[in-house]
């Protein structure tokens, strides 16, 4: 009865997905904390987290491979494991004089295999639910991968502030109990990965065969140019490609940016909010609008279809962005209120990017589908996270957080503009 329960769905979905955005929040998300604490600059921040991006930009090059190599079963246990031994490395490496060297160095190996572990259990997604299930799930699997985003840059980040404040002697800020605090935070973060991996060696149903046991580079690359040919054929792929890229193009703006927003001190044009009351924002507020956006979202195009869906769901994850332009102005400290306004944008982003998953899905469907979805999500993140989120520090430094605002705003035209070109069948 007990092995019956966990080859369900709601078993394996949530957790997988937990697995997939617990280490890109450690990379691309709590690391933005962490060199803030440690001095860096806003252009530092997110020129460095950038690049930390390109796994994931690149990932459909090795994607083939793991479609045709071992299970994406398999894939997915080894870099979960993977995962949580160079995160326990980086505790080890933070309060040492090269952190910042080591730390770079290691959350590049944490990207590979989070990338690869992306690829994976999106495959796994598509190949081990059938399509009812599948649209059933959407907003299962969107709401917890950003409730593990929300975990990692919410729920640790609050971690590290009270174990740091119970280190620190008589209050007084430290730098060295400050980097302890650190580490034990990716301790946690280490072990949590290892626990999901002992999980889901067991919970994951085994749907599929591997197709080789070797590898040979020569059939590698004939798969990997015929997936690239699957890809250009697929119908309407100069409006799916402007869609793809372009769609989370704000939100790639603001992602590394809110965090130093709401952080930096007053005199820096921030909110000034210490670590406790940020984390509990994030880790509460901020996650129980996801969840209802995410699940009402998901419901929503399970019910209409996702072409009377589309249009509702993109003006929900772009209009709530305005919130930040409200903040940057009032300069509040009260932190119900400036919980409500993340609250409500994290609403509309899990409502709408319920919306631009599914059509990633309906996108892959057919021949090469892990392989192809592989591809969508790399130009997800190259036009949606690092590009924008490379040039968005460059940019707050330079206007600063009340301007930067506003132009996020107007690149919300552009997420209209690539909405209104797409093709969705009546169908999907």
């Amino acid at each position: 009865m007990m092995k019956h329960f966990f080859v369900k769905p709601w078993a394996w979905v949530p957790t997988l997905y937990l697995g997939e955005s617990l280490p890109f929040s450690a990379v691309m998300l709590l690391s933005v904390i962490m060199f803030k604490d440690f001095g860096l600059s806003d252009g530092q921040i997110t020129v460095y987290t950038g690049w930390l991006g390109l796994p994931w930009v690149i990932k459909p090059l090795w994607s083939p491979f793991i479609d045709n190599f071992k299970t994406k079963r398999w894939w997915i246990l080894t870099m979960q494991f993977v995962m949580g031994i160079a995160l326990a490395l980086v505790a080890f490496t933070i309060p040492t004089a090269y952190w910042l060297q080591c730390s770079l160095a290691l959350f590049m190996l944490i990207a590979f295999a989070s990338a690869t572990h992306d690829v994976s259990a999106d495959g796994f997604y598509i190949i081990g639910l059938d399509n009812h299930d599948q649209e059933l799930f959407v907003g299962v699997r969107n709401t917890f991968y950003r409730i593990g985003m929300m975990l990692g840059q919410g729920g640790m980040v609050t971690i590290q502030a009270v174990i740091a404040l119970a280190l620190t002697s008589g209050g007084d800020k430290d730098s060295y109990q400050n980097s302890i605090a650190w580490a034990i935070v990716f301790v946690v973060m280490a072990l949590f990965m290892v626990l999901l991996g002992l999980f889901h060696s067991f919970a994951l149903p085994p749907v599929e065969q591997p197709l080789h046991d070797k590898f040979e580079i020569k059939t590698q690359l004939i798969e990997f140019w015929n997936t690239i040919k699957v890809f250009c054929h697929k119908p309407h792929i100069i409006t799916a490609l402007l869609f793809i890229l372009l769609f989370r193009l704000p939100e790639g703006l603001l992602t590394k940016i809110v965090p130093l927003f709401l952080t930096r001190s007053i005199a820096e044009g921030g909110l000034e909010m210490d670590k406790v009351d940020f984390g509990v924002i994030y880790g509460t507020l901020g996650v129980i609008g996801l969840l209802l956006g995410g699940i009402l979202g998901g419901w929503a195009i399970s019910k209409w279809g996702l072409k009377k869906c589309l249009w509702p769901l993109v003006l929900c994850i772009t209009l709530p962005d305005i919130v930040y332009v409200y903040l940057s102005y009032v300069f509040t400290d009260n932190i119900w209120v400036i919980g409500s306004c993340v609250c409500i944008e994290q609403l509309g982003y899990g409502l709408g990017f319920a919306a631009y998953t599914l059509y990633l899905v309906h996108f892959s469907r057919g021949e090469r589908s892990t392989a192809v979805f592989a591809i969508c999500t790399a130009g997800q993140y190259l036009g949606g996270v690092m590009l924008p989120g490379m040039v968005s520090g460059l940019i707050s430094e330079n206007v600063g957080y009340q301007t930067f605002f506003l132009i996020v705003m107007a690149f919300c035209l552009v997420t209209f503009t690539v909405t209104a070109l797409v093709k969705v069948n009546d169908e999907e």
